[in-house]
Parts: structure tokens; sequence; C-alpha cells
């Protein structure tokens, strides 16, 4: 019996992609072995952490670097260090009764703002912010979002304006690790940038902040090791790590770096093109393939996405979804999509076979 029938749970396959509800994505073989190491002997955490920040922030040419436990926590971290800058008694009052403001600019709307509540901030929306940070009230840090850098100020243009205004910037990089230089670009481009582990297949539990030493130092000063040996009960008790997730977490990033990535994305097409040659077989099945990007747009590029035409996405979906495995894909518009990013061999075969059964049921029905 496998650990899933055990427990009453459906085996998965994953033609989504990358999504913390379908708990992140496969560990890289050294992120694996890693944790093993961790999990069989024991370390001081507050040196681990000091220790694997050291070797990240020399992997993205930052100035400091630290492990968190996902992107978002590491978002309600960085603003809550911008809050504190390293006191104490304001570290265990978080989240309450701070009055600290966070900006944000338009067009950079966006669900992950909330994190920013999280350590008892309000985030305010700017339409004009050069205009904003001259105002009276001084903001305790801006939120900028990486993937929507276009959509408003850019950083380029928003850093240099941010710092004459004494105004630490969080950059929400959480998928930016690819291309490589895209780590580096984030992290010395704001104050401090958070990253997520499950892009670059490290653990959906861990993540990292990276940035300038001293924001880092303040995030440093109110997570969870203080909490338990200093003199604060600190607002970061609640996001702890544990040895398994910071080896991990650093051993796929290191694996990443060293990556040949064109293998990689020629692995991806390949799956791509078989799962197409499978479902071409479909009666009156219109097939194309696309690069689904992880800001989740369809576009042309290194083939990832397989879409399929000629029947109801939307009810394709729940078929495949319904069954045992459960076939997890999504409809874009008039297409039902399949995405190789977390995909085997055998799943394409399993995919396919799942497939010509759905479009069976839904055209005799």
């Amino acid at each position: 019996m496998s650990l899933y029938d055990s427990l009453g749970v459906r085996r998965v396959i994953n033609a989504c992609g990358i999504y913390t509800d379908l708990g992140g994505s496969v560990l890289a073989p050294s992120a694996w072995a890693a944790a093993a190491e961790a999990n069989s002997t024991w370390a001081a955490m507050d040196e681990l952490l000091d220790s694997s920040g050291r070797l990240i922030a020399s992997l993205c040419g930052s100035e400091a670097a630290r492990v968190v436990p996902g992107a978002s926590a590491g978002i309600a971290l960085s603003i809550a260090a911008c809050i504190t800058r390293g006191d104490g008694p304001t570290s265990e009052a978080l989240p309450l009764g701070t009055g600290a403001v966070v900006l944000m600019q338009r067009g950079h709307e966006y669900k992950y703002a909330r994190c920013a509540a999280l350590a008892g901030a309000r985030v305010e929306w700017t339409d004009d912010i050069a205009a904003a940070l001259a105002g009276g009230e001084r903001p305790v840090a801006i939120l900028h979002p990486a993937h929507l850098d276009a959509a408003a100020v850019g950083l380029r243009t928003l850093a240099p304006l941010a710092a004459s205004a004494g105004v630490p910037i969080v950059v929400d990089a959480a998928f930016q690790s690819f291309p490589l230089d895209e780590l580096s670009r984030w992290a010395r481009g704001g104050d401090v940038a958070v990253f997520s582990a499950k892009y670059f297949w490290g653990p959906n539990g861990g993540g990292f902040v990276a940035g300038r030493s001293g924001l880092v130092a303040d995030l440093a000063a109110l997570d969870f090791t203080g909490y338990e040996s200093g003199r604060w009960r600190t607002f970061g008790r609640a996001f702890k790590l544990d040895r398994a997730t910071v080896a991990a977490t650093v051993a796929a990033l290191s694996e990443w770096v060293g990556m040949d990535h064109g293998a990689r994305l020629a692995g991806l097409a390949e799956l791509a093109r078989a799962l197409a040659a499978r479902c071409g077989e479909l009666d009156g099945a219109l097939v194309s393939l696309k690069q689904f990007t992880l800001d989740e747009r369809l576009v042309d590029g290194p083939l990832n996405a397989v879409l399929v035409r000629g029947g109801d996405p939307g009810r394709l979906v729940a078929e495949l979804a319904a069954g045992d495995p459960s076939v997890r894909a999504f409809a874009d518009g008039d297409a039902l999509v399949f995405c190789t990013d977390a995909l085997t061999a055998p799943e394409v075969d399993e995919i396919g076979a799942a497939l010509v059964s759905a479009w069976r049921r839904l055209d005799e029905g």
C-alpha cells in the first residue's frame, strides 16, 4: 500500500506547474540528500541560518541573505524588519499598534500585498510614487512585486527616489530565479528581495531573503531563534524553520545555479511534444504547443505546455481532476492546457489514457 493510499488520499498528476496548493515542486536530488543529512545530525539554528545566509548571498551577489519559510513569510518578516529596525520592544509588540504604512503603486495590485498586514502594516496605494515619497508621512517600506515591475514606475527608477527619502524597498521576487541573473538583479535592485525555494526545486516551505546587510540583520533580530534564546518575545516566532528545510533550500539553490538549464528546458519540451502526440490521437482535437510562464501567460518561447482545443475545457478539467489518479490541468479560454514543468515521462502516458477516457465520456454524454 502506498503512502497516499494509507492516508485515503489520491495521487495527483500535476500538469499545472509549480503551485503551493499542489505541494510546490519536486525536490532536487541534492536537496533530498542535504535534508537527510541535516535530519540525522544536529546544529544550532542561529549558526546554521547565519552560515547558510552567507552562502546564499555569495550565490546571489548580495551583501547578505537568510533562509525564511517561504516567500509570503519573507514578505511579512521583511516588512516587520522595516518597522522594527532591530528594536527589541517594537519587535515584541508587533503586529499591534504600529501605525506603519507600506506604499504600493497602482498597477501593482496583487493578492500577496496582504502579507504586509501580517506585520501590522497598512498598505496605501499611490498613483504618484515620487509625490508620495515627498509627502509628510514617511512609510516604513515600499512593497514592489518584481513580476509587475513594468506596470508602474520600475525598480531602476524607483530605487534612487526611495533611497533619497530613506524608505527601504522590499521586492517580491518569489519566482525570479531564472534566468540566473534575475537573482542578483532583484537582490541588489532594492533593499531586500524575497525568493521562494519551490521555483528552484527546493522545499515548498523554504525560501530566502537577500539584500542589504543592515536590513537582513534586522530581520534576523526578530526571527524565531531570538524568541527562544534571546531577551524579547519576537514577532517572528511563528515563522520557524527546521534544519532539513534550511539545508535543502541552500542545496537546491546551489544545484540550480550550476545546472545545465538548456538541458532542463529541452527535457520539458520533449515531454510537451510526447504529450502533444498522445493528445493528437483524440477525435476532433486541435493540438498546439506554447510556453506557460511562471506569471501564468501562454506565450511563444521554450516549450512546456500543450493546448488541446475541440472539447469543453472546463468539463474536461473537472473530469480529469475527479479521477484516480487525479490529473490536474487547467483551462485557458477554449483550450485545455497541460504544463510539463512538474511531469515525468510515465505520467505523460497516464495523462494520455485519462484524457482519452474523459474525452469519450463527454462525447457520449
